[in-house]
């Protein structure tokens, strides 16, 4: 039944209805983004890695809040983390206050104690991972198979770590400024009104500020501030939202108190953080689409073309690549490529590669692509084998098939070639073709 509901979902959000100017297509095209989102949230590994996010988290906390407390010690904030963590443990309810204050009790004694070459390697070790597997989720949600070099991890998870507390000491001193200018304020002007209105949303902008920081800074690849900021600006939204919703249902269901005890507000300390990470991976999902939005369809599942459609995707390549070198236009991108032709950019970059190998494309600096010769010495023939002649490896001996099958295919081969003849790449984008 649900694999109904969402076949019929795909039809009617990326079928005919979909396509055109008129305002219903324009809103079905809209919903694809919340349809995405919600199938990678059941079907794909964001609700697993939010989980292990969970664990790595709380164990991170502590190294991390006392390298945060040491390094404000110096500016003597010190004291600037408390409404920091207070606020992310709000939603915990009642056991927000008394968590908070044992973390800066630990966190303290952390920090200005000895803990030793073995504790000091632990606590670092611990940070490092924390970092990684964060970045790793990033990763993931943008589809990037390699990761950061060591050098270039090791330089900026010491950024992270020196300028994080930085950061988080002046966005709270900040709202601290902002509340103590309209509380000193006693009369309803305008300018009173729109100075409380901006310290209403001042949490929302907080929030939509780091994730996007997050979104635009932790996956290894070039992501645009306007996407980032979109998938910021609706997890920061859900973030707020969500959190108020939750400190509401632990204040409300007496019932947890009641089964767990004196270890409820440990679980609803776990149960908040994955929430959290939940939404966090949610929303840098979502700016991922909002970049690429030819993956909205596909999601995370892996891209299967037939024979047929690599040939045609071979073709349409080269054929708009020697257009473009003809016209002398800029050169054609993976990513350009990928927005022409509707496709996942992922399915041009493997068929770009198989072109290049085979000497037909060749691929300069920043992803430009030119022709790899003379396009009037680039047969339609040489394309189309390209294209039909990627293995897996396992192929099938011609003597272990039957003599019937090996005629049939012996005349699809003729067939094929007879209808390409001689004919080149110029040939195929002349006018007229």
């Amino acid at each position: 039944m649900w694999q109904k509901l969402w076949n019929l979902l795909d039809r009617v959000l990326f079928g005919v209805y979909s396509e055109g100017p008129g305002l219903s297509a324009r809103l079905l095209r809209l919903l694809r983004y919340p349809y995405a989102i919600t199938r990678d949230l059941i079907g794909s590994e964001l609700t697993l890695r939010a989980t292990s996010l969970v664990y790595i988290t709380l164990l991170a906390l502590i190294p991390a809040l006392a390298l945060a407390f040491a390094l404000l010690k110096a500016f003597g904030a010190q004291r600037h983390l408390e409404p920091f963590l207070l606020e992310f443990f709000r939603p915990v309810g009642e056991g927000g206050p008394e968590l908070v204050g044992r973390l800066m009790q630990f966190a303290e004694r952390v920090s200005t104690k000895l803990v030793g070459v073995v504790g000091f390697a632990l606590l670092v070790w611990t940070l490092v991972g924390t970092v990684n597997r964060v970045e790793d989720s990033m990763n993931y949600v943008w589809r990037v198979q390699r990761a950061r070099s060591l050098p270039r991890r090791v330089v900026e998870f010491a950024a992270l770590v020196v300028l994080g507390p930085l950061v988080v000491f002046a966005v709270i001193s900040l709202s601290k400024l902002a509340i103590d200018s309209v509380a000193g304020v006693r009369d309803f002007s305008i300018g009173a009104r729109v100075a409380h209105a901006a310290l209403l949303a001042a949490p929302y902008a907080i929030v939509t500020s780091l994730f996007t920081a997050l979104y635009v800074l932790m996956p290894n690849t070039r992501v645009r501030l306007w996407p980032a900021l979109g998938g910021g600006f609706a997890a920061g939204l859900f973030w707020v939202a969500i959190g108020k919703s939750f400190t509401g249902l632990v204040i409300h269901t007496s019932r947890l108190t009641l089964v767990y005890a004196g270890f409820a507000a440990v679980i609803a300390v776990f149960v908040w953080t994955y929430v959290g990470w939940l939404i966090l991976l949610a929303g840098a999902q979502l700016a991922f689409y909002l970049q690429n939005p030819n993956y909205l369809r596909l999601g995370h599942a892996t891209l299967r073309l037939s024979n047929s459609e690599r040939e045609r995707l071979a073709l349409d390549i080269m054929a708009r690549i020697a257009q473009g070198h003809l016209a002398d236009d800029p050169p054609w991108t993976v990513e350009h490529l990928a927005r022409a032709l509707s496709l996942p950019g992922v399915a041009i970059a493997e068929m770009a590669e198989d072109l290049e190998k085979a000497g037909l494309i060749a691929q300069a600096d920043g992803g430009r692509l030119f022709p790899g010769r003379e396009i009037g010495g680039i047969t339609l023939a040489e394309i189309i084998t390209t294209a039909r002649t990627r293995s897996s490896g396992h192929e099938l001996h011609p003597r272990l098939s039957l003599p019937g099958v090996r005629r049939l295919q012996e005349d699809i081969e003729r067939a094929w070639r007879k209808a390409c003849g001689t004919r080149t790449l110029l040939d195929l984008i002349q006018p007229g073709n």
